[in-house]
């Protein structure tokens, strides 16, 4: 397998090569390295952005999450993706309008000019970099466990590490987003393809689907309801992940750019509904990979059942084809967030461009090493972080919220409050307080003092604009 993996390597390699020469940005401003030229059309908007959404993770923590919880979770991620679709359409749309009405660069910038304040672009920013970095480690942790699982003799796991990182920032810094954007529609179809093959191989092995189901009734018919085997599905868990899923176009840099930067709102709409179509085809053969560990790998651990699903027991061609479409895709989902972070870090500087781009490269560079120190370091607490990555980020949502649609400009309450949900948040994950506030789940509690904090806001605003009227 190792002859066939270099030669699938060496080819994508090639065509990455390729990619960068095409896109590559001689006059890097912020226009053109760090945004794109601002204006992509559907298709590339569709599989940038559902690359950013799907990583590695995916295709190693999907399955396994299945085959240890059940198929609960079918059903409410095709609910919460189809909320998140409509909140796209509806919401990207007025995120677009204001994002180029105040010469958008980031979101932490875009918070900055609709506050008046650069506490809540440094609150936007701040939440960015403490929830994505400790993700994008495991992620290429992740990879590397995975890779030399795989080649146990040829180099050390931090020696991966390195290797991707090294990938990652050097594609980064010479080609800017649009190269970025590119990778991720190849690497977007790369592992579509993957996944089904394997997902339907798995499925093949018991001949149909419903003699899969009838399987795995058989091994454990908790599997197959809710709460699921270990009681994971409860109401709390459903409504803070919806919450989280549905906060993504706004709360995650990497994604919030490419909405802003589609071309049209009738290229947003398509991408939208492209998108959530696209989640339900890519989660649907993990459910299959996951189902398939629950009969024949039930007892076995994480790392031995995906080295089962996604290599051993699959033909040397589609298991080296699954480890370039994983390596593809930590790459391309753990580049698109450095660079986001870089981006927001922009959107903070009065600098001038020139300038500005310089820092920001650095920043970039300085942002990838920070993330392969914390893969070489990975400890428990970071691995938790990176788990809840989407929640931690989606405390930020209320407050970006408030700002995209204030037509005037909002007091210091939402960043305030943010701030104290992000800490109260970290504090309960890494054992500090209570996860626990009374009867609710604190993700929860969090989330209903912002909601009350946005009504408030709300009320402030509309007494605000009544006395101007009066006036």
């Amino acid at each position: 397998m190792l002859t066939k993996f270099l030669i699938a390597g060496a080819i994508y390699l090639g065509i990455l090569v390729f990619l960068v020469r095409r896109t590559r940005v001689k006059e890097k401003t912020t226009s053109s390295y760090l945004l794109g030229g601002g204006n992509i059309g559907f298709v590339i908007g569709l599989f940038t952005t559902a690359a950013t959404l799907f990583s590695a993770f995916t295709v190693i923590g999907m399955p396994d999450f299945f085959r240890t919880h059940g198929i609960g979770a079918w059903i409410f991620l095709a609910v919460s993706d189809t909320m998140m679709v409509y909140a796209l359409i509806r919401v990207g749309e007025m995120l677009r309008r204001k994002a180029r009405k105040l010469d958008f660069k980031g979101m932490s910038g875009l918070m900055v000019n609709t506050y008046g304040a650069k506490l809540a672009g440094y609150v936007a920013f701040g939440g960015a970099v403490i929830f994505l970095i400790p993700y994008i480690a495991v992620q290429i942790s992740g990879i590397s466990i995975f890779l030399n699982a795989a080649f146990p003799n040829a180099i050390p796991v931090w020696a991966w590490s390195l290797i991707i990182v090294g990938i990652m920032i050097l594609y980064s810094e010479t080609g800017g987003l649009r190269a970025i954007m590119y990778n991720d529609t190849l690497q977007g179809i790369l592992l579509f393809i993957t996944i089904w093959i394997i997902g339907w191989n798995c499925v093949s092995h018991f001949g149909n689907m419903t003699s899969m189901f009838d399987k795995v009734e058989s091994i454990s018919n908790e599997l197959l309801s809710v709460p699921g085997p270990k009681g994971l599905f409860t109401t709390q868990f459903l409504i803070i992940s919806a919450i989280a899923i549905i906060s993504l176009p706004f709360t995650q840099p990497q994604i919030s750019t490419r909405v802003v930067i589609m071309k049209s709102s009738s290229a947003l709409r398509k991408m939208a509904i492209g998108l959530g179509i696209v989640a339900i085809l890519i989660i649907l053969p993990t459910l299959f990979m996951g189902m398939y560990g629950a009969v024949l790998y039930p007892e076995a651990s994480t790392q031995e059942f995906i080295g089962h699903v996604l290599l051993y027991d699959q033909a040397e061609g589609i298991a080296a084809l699954g480890l370039i479409g994983l390596i593809a895709a930590a790459i391309s989902t753990s580049d698109s967030q450095i660079f986001a972070l870089g981006s927001e870090l922009r959107s903070l500087l009065t600098l001038g461009d020139k300038k500005a781009i310089l820092i920001t490269r650095v920043f970039i560079f300085f942002f990838g090493i920070l993330a392969l120190i914390f893969s070489i370091l990975s400890t428990e607490h970071l691995v938790l972080l990176a788990r809840t990555s989407f929640t931690g980020t989606a405390m930020m949502g209320p407050m970006i919220l408030v700002g995209i649609l204030s037509s005037r400009k909002p007091s210091l309450l939402m960043p305030i409050v943010t701030v104290m949900a992000l800490i109260t948040f970290i504090l309960a994950k890494i054992g500090i307080i209570p996860s626990k506030i009374g009867v609710l789940e604190v993700e929860l509690f969090l989330f209903s003092i912002l909601a009350i904090a946005c009504v408030l806001e709300g009320f402030l605003l509309g007494k605000a604009k009544g006395a101007t009227s009066k006036n």
